[in-house]
């Protein structure tokens, strides 16, 4: 069941190529193709539930499911170090790019860089749900940096490294979200590739994610995408319900009972009763009833 058809993770893994390469690539895209940056700068990260809800939508999320589970071998453990392996270097860029989020966001529109932020998460959203839609959306790198031309203000330029504290922790904590989310993923694969749909997932995390620009411009309430990536982990689940093979005492007896038969499926003349059929005799005419004594007509 667990087989899944990701566009993202087919797309990625005709570049890299290996489990591995290939999960890490997934849970550091955010990173290399400047959306972590740019929900930072947006102000997704601003408080520990908006961290949470950003780890488990782009460092988790469908892709990070799609890989481990239909792409990845190995026992648990061995998947589990992998994951490590990934996750240890994506927190630590994490807090980088978080401490140096207040120089990049001094040159910037923070209204105009929200927008743009909102725009390439909705890009992702339509990539995730179909490969089709996605070949004609521009690459998240474009869409970045046309944000960064567009909302691009030298005027108040300030090199601060590590100014908020509290945001690189948040972003430290959304980081360790995602790896969280993909060991439990990476554990928890013997049964979840039984029991869980993915594409089924798949489908509800691009809701989830089309529902975090709606959250970031203030259209939605603000933990309407984890809400909404709740439920599609729920409905993801697909456990066997048990039926009961047993016949009904309420069934119907069939009161013909059974039938003979001579070995290769046809029923046994002999015992089958028959009805002798009174035949008219040779000289008896239809509709006459003038007959002796002996069943002949009077004539003969």
């Amino acid at each position: 069941m667990s087989t899944s058809r990701h566009p993202v993770a087919l797309r990625l893994e005709r570049v890299v190529g290996g489990d591995a390469r290939l999960l890490a690539l997934v849970m550091m895209l955010p990173l290399i193709d400047g959306v972590f940056p740019a929900l930072i700068l947006a102000g997704a990260l601003d408080d520990p539930l908006g961290a949470i809800q950003v780890g488990l939508l782009i460092f988790g999320g469908s892709a990070t499911v799609a890989v481990i589970l239909a792409d990845m071998t190995g026992t648990p453990r061995e998947q589990t170090a992998i994951v490590l392996v990934v996750g240890i270097p994506l927190i630590l860029l994490a807090a980088v790019q978080a401490a140096l989020a207040p120089a990049i966001g001094s040159v910037l529109d923070n209204v105009i860089i929200t927008r743009f932020a909102a725009l390439v998460i909705l890009a992702i959203a339509a990539k995730t749900a179909s490969a089709t839609i996605g070949e004609y959306l521009p690459n998240p790198v474009v869409i970045i940096g046309l944000g960064l031309v567009a909302s691009f203000d030298p005027n108040g330029a300030s090199i601060v490294v590590m100014d908020d504290p509290a945001l690189v922790a948040n972003a430290v904590l959304a980081a360790g979200v995602g790896v969280g989310f993909a060991l439990s993923i990476a554990l928890g694969g013997p049964y979840l590739r039984e029991y869980m749909d993915i594409d089924r997932f798949r489908f509800g995390s691009a809701v989830a994610l089309g529902l975090l620009p709606l959250s970031m411009l203030g259209m939605a309430f603000g933990q309407a995408p984890l809400a909404a990536l709740v439920v599609a982990a729920v409905f993801a689940i697909d456990l066997p319900l048990e039926r009961d093979s047993s016949p009904s005492d309420d069934t119907p007896e069939d009161d013909s009972g059974p039938v003979a038969d001579g070995g290769d499926g046809e029923p046994e003349l002999d015992d089958v009763d028959l009805e002798p059929v009174d035949e008219p005799d040779e000289g008896t005419y239809p509709g006459d009833d003038s007959t002796d004594t002996e069943g002949r007509a009077p004539w003969l």
